[in-house]
């Protein structure tokens, strides 16, 4: 009997997390504003990248991360057909300092940055296209 309790628990809480992680996965959730900037750190650690000059996507992955190549097809796209947005992708493996820094738990994470390098937002797993757009209007208006 002990054990039907059990794998009926084990059962209960997978079957939660699963729909919070479905949930939350590729939201974007508004961030604190960092003294100075996101970007002082990003361009600190990646000195060749480009800031955006209306946002920059910042996207951390790893190499066996197979939501970070979708990601990166997402972004990349937003940005090539977006005037004014830059895509940057940083591997997390190789700037553990920066994700640190960042605060970065998972991959892919992707930071939106306006036009100054300060960070709007942030979605932790992969975020859809729409998602993305979505998150950008938001910069125009301010």
């Amino acid at each position: 009997m002990t054990g039907i309790v059990l794998l009926v628990l084990a059962v209960v809480v997978a079957v939660g997390f699963g729909l919070h992680r479905r949930r939350t996965d590729g939201r974007f959730a508004t961030a604190v504003p960092a003294a100075p900037t996101t970007w002082t750190a990003v361009a600190g650690a990646v000195p060749d990248a480009a800031l955006g000059e209306r946002a920059t996507l910042v996207q951390f992955s790893s190499a066996f991360c197979a939501p970070c190549r979708t990601t990166r097809v997402v972004l990349a796209d937003v940005a090539g057909r977006t005037d004014g947005v830059a895509h940057v992708e940083i591997d997390a493996e190789q700037h553990l300092d920066l994700v640190r820094t960042l605060d970065v738990r998972r991959t892919p994470t992707t930071l939106v940055l306006d036009g100054a390098g300060h960070e709007i937002t942030r979605a932790a797993g992969a975020p859809r296209r729409e998602q993305v757009l979505a998150a950008l209007p938001a910069l125009q208006e301010s």
